[in-house]
């Protein structure tokens, strides 16, 4: 649970994970910086209840770099 102070690329060897979470999201605008905060939740399997898994904040920029990550990735996504 911390606040994104980077991308890079990684040379982890990773693949699809096979459960799926839920994502919820909410805007932190506390004054001098605006944080979108992203949390996952357990997968359904968990034994114990709904709770954060994982959390994320970005700033400004941190978000307009993961959307030109998100683009490359899915170029079909890219504003036209």
């Amino acid at each position: 649970m911390a606040r994104v102070r980077s991308f890079g690329p990684s040379s982890q060897r990773v693949k699809a994970h096979p459960t799926e979470v839920d994502c919820e999201h909410v805007v932190i605008d506390g004054g001098s910086e605006r944080l979108l905060h992203l949390s996952t939740f357990g997968s359904d399997d968990r034994a114990t209840e709904r709770t954060s898994s994982q959390s994320i904040q970005l700033n400004l920029e941190r978000a307009r770099q993961l959307v030109e990550i998100i683009e490359q990735a899915f170029p079909e996504l890219r504003r036209r």
